[in-house]
């Protein structure tokens, strides 16, 4: 299903930070596919929308570097569907990828905002 444009306070994904969306929303517990793009959206008020044709592709990726696991299994509307679950060396990972975006927010705050960094 096509979704509609992006508004104005609505952003699309930069890139690298999917992942770790996916990575930081499965600490929670296993989920489908769906279900994490419904997380991510509602968690930040609909504000990130996640593009199925990305979420896919980003969870093949996170399977292939053994950062989680999926195994199939029914879902609460009682459809086949492959479960997501954070692995260990996921959760290290999500850890270097969380700290390499808070550096990366304090660096665009201090272009953005110089005076206040002069503070």
């Amino acid at each position: 299903m096509a979704r509609p444009p992006l508004s104005d306070d609505q952003l699309g994904l930069l890139q690298g930070t999917l992942d770790m969306l996916i990575l930081q929303t499965l600490r929670q517990g296993p989920a489908h596919g769906h279900q994490i793009a419904v997380t991510i959206e509602r968690t930040s008020n609909d504000v990130l929308q996640v593009d199925h044709g990305s979420l896919y592709p980003a969870l093949h990726r996170l399977l292939k570097r053994g950062w989680i696991t999926g195994t199939w299994g029914v879902s609460t509307n009682n459809r086949r569907a492959k479960f997501y679950a954070l692995t260990e060396a996921g959760r290290r990972q999500l850890v270097r990828e969380a700290t390499k975006w808070e550096r990366m927010v304090e660096a665009v705050g201090r272009v953005m905002r110089p005076a206040e960094a002069e503070e």
